[in-house]
């Protein structure tokens, strides 16, 4: 199965290359050179197409997953959730074949990327071959390839590299970007997502960013954008890149600063060197426990301590009633000391060392009692509990849970509301009693608090990145395409995408090599990284021009046509000469005495 699911990933890779760079381009190609303003928009609607598509897959794609598709058991139904998208794919595909007659298609010219490769590798070769002084300077080093391709091609090369050049800051900007997807949601987890009628999982506030791109995008081109011009700026393309920059790296401060909240909320664990210590007093009779530092802990029966107690790793001596006991604690490691009514079978119970993952709840339970219980919730059975034994953590949704107790002969049903990212260990004592009020019997311990900082904190840093997504995006795709060369739309829009796939590296190396401990000190690193390089990207914009490739290959075609013209004149008038001169020999008695 890891075969095929290796296999898929590689045909959607290979698909995605094939069509993200040329679908910009083809649609591009639909509309004429006076049409600029109608293809500005269609960049736009472009846009807009690709993120209605995400926001409904993010929303369409869990339910259809969601749903039963075991006949003997409850199974997830990812068959649906793959089945689905795919079928919609193939009728898109016919669709687009349908309609293929109403659409302007160039005629294909070869492949002109490896045309590029080579003609640029010729140029860097024959450059370096001819490094002697004997050899006149040129121009453009890519002027090295006259000898071997033709000069118009040679120009359209030397406007993509231009373009190219200017795209070496990019990356950065997709470093930040792509985070909202990973290093965010990572951020939700820790958040609660109850907005009252409304219920967010951390991984659906992803759903923010289309939903805000479906509202920006119209509001920049029809109120905005216009709104600019009136005031008398050129807000050129470069300009809004720019901007859009600074917009992610402000959207990077604001989710500092609500990681500094979170952080705020978050309980304190064990460093590197330390390790930390709950107590369950499991018997029925009250016990003193004394841990080194601390005051004697006096514990009822059934009762555990309010908090976790921090110590030294290592081995540690404990006084458990009258009696001494040493107990060796790992580093780095939370533990709850359970204990028995014979203190001499004191059990240590590891406890969970970070919030549970995708904001979910994590549930165990500790018998006290002398016989087995059979623990159960409506989708997770937690299992056959041993007498004097804990659980495995199971893994709850938000949102209220019913539980089920089972003995021999007797069973206890209660419910419990549940936040985000909480810890609990159930503890039923050996006292518990079965019936409607069983609930009030059990010990119920709070190892890790839900989520108290909300995911509406989130929404500003969500609206700023994608307010740098419009400006920045949406501009990038309508730039590189006005600026390539007709045969070259393609390879600009692959050079685009590139500066993307760059982003994602960089986040790996910046975060690998900077090892910042606290999560907000690294949206500042990363922030203050994306305004120095857009200082130098706006450099860099400041001394572009900006060309209508079109006009210059026009140009440049006429001119090798005068040149043409020019060379056949020549060729014409030495003819010319040659038969006038060999006129003259015939009439020349003279000569024709020498000859």
């Amino acid at each position: 199965m890891l075969q095929l699911a290796m296999v898929g990933l590689f045909l959607i890779a290979l698909g995605t290359g094939g069509i993200k760079p040329c679908v910009a381009a083809f649609g591009g190609d639909q509309f004429n050179e006076n049409q600029e303003k109608q293809r500005r928009t269609f960049f736009s609607v472009f846009y807009l197409c690709i993120n209605g598509g995400s926001l409904l897959s993010t929303i369409i794609t869990p339910v259809l997953r969601a749903q039963d598709c075991g006949i003997y058991s409850q199974q997830k139904c990812y068959s649906l959730a793959f089945g689905v998208p795919a079928a919609l794919m193939v009728v898109a595909l016919v669709v687009f074949i349908v309609g293929s007659g109403m659409y302007y298609k160039a005629e294909p010219q070869g492949n002109i990327m490896l045309d590029v490769c080579k003609c640029i590798n010729f140029a860097i070769v024959n450059r370096f071959r001819h490094r002697s002084k004997q050899f006149p300077k040129r121009t453009h080093w890519m002027d090295w390839a006259e000898e071997k391709y033709d000069k118009l091609l040679i120009a359209q090369i030397k406007m993509v590299l231009k373009v190219l050049f200017l795209y070496i800051p990019l990356p950065m900007f997709w470093t930040l970007f792509d985070q909202k997807g990973s290093r965010w949601t990572l951020q939700a987890t820790t958040m609660d997502g109850n907005f009252g009628l409304l219920v967010i999982q951390p991984d659906q506030m992803q759903t923010v960013n289309p939903i805000l791109i479906l509202t920006l995008v119209p509001i920049m081109d029809s109120v905005i954008y216009p709104l600019i011009k009136k005031c008398g700026l050129n807000f050129t393309p470069l300009k809004r890149m720019t901007v859009g920059m600074v917009m992610a790296a402000i959207a990077f401060v604001c989710a500092a600063v609500v990681q500094i909240e979170i952080d705020k909320t978050l309980p304190t664990f064990p460093s590197s060197s330390q390790s930390q210590v709950k107590l369950l007093n499991m018997g029925s009779n009250p016990l003193t426990v004394t841990l080194p530092g601390y005051e004697a802990q006096t514990l009822s029966p059934a009762q555990a301590s309010d908090d976790f107690f921090t110590l030294e790793a290592g081995n540690v001596t404990f006084s458990i009633g009258s009696t001494l006991q040493n107990i060796t604690l790992d580093k780095k490691q939370r533990h709850t000391l359970l204990i028995p009514s014979d203190v001499n079978q004191w059990e240590l119970m590891d406890s969970l060392t970070e919030k549970p993952e995708q904001g979910n709840n994590a549930i165990r339970f500790v018998n006290g009692m002398s016989k087995a219980v059979n623990v159960s919730t409506p989708e997770i059975h937690v299992g056959l509990i041993e007498p004097l034994f804990y659980s495995n953590y199971s893994l709850m949704k938000n949102g209220k849970v019913a539980f089920t107790i089972k003995g021999d002969t007797q069973s206890c049903e209660f419910s419990r509301d549940f936040g985000f990212g909480s810890s609990y260990v159930f503890f039923i004592p050996s006292t518990f009693a079965f019936g409607p009020n069983c609930h009030e019997s059990l010990t119920v311990m709070e190892d890790i608090k839900p989520n108290t900082a909300h995911m509406a904190l989130q929404i500003p840093q969500y609206f700023f990145i994608t307010a740098g997504e419009v400006m920045f995006s949406v501009t990038g795709l309508e730039f590189s395409y006005s600026q390539a060369p007709n045969n070259m739309k393609a390879v600009l829009q692959a050079g685009w995408l590139f500066t993307v796939a760059i982003g994602n590296f960089i986040v790996l190396i910046v975060a690998e090599l900077a090892k910042i401990p606290k999560q907000w000190a690294e949206y500042i690193l990363f922030a203050s990284l994306l305004m120095a390089v857009c200082v130098i990207f706006s450099i860099m914009a400041y001394f572009y021009t900006y060309i209508d490739p079109s006009e210059i290959e026009a140009q440049f075609r006429k001119k090798l046509d005068d040149d043409d013209d020019h060379k056949k004149q020549q060729d014409s008038d030495k003819d010319s000469d040659k038969d006038s001169s060999s006129s003259d020999d015939e009439a020349d008695p003279d000569k024709q005495t020498k000859m």
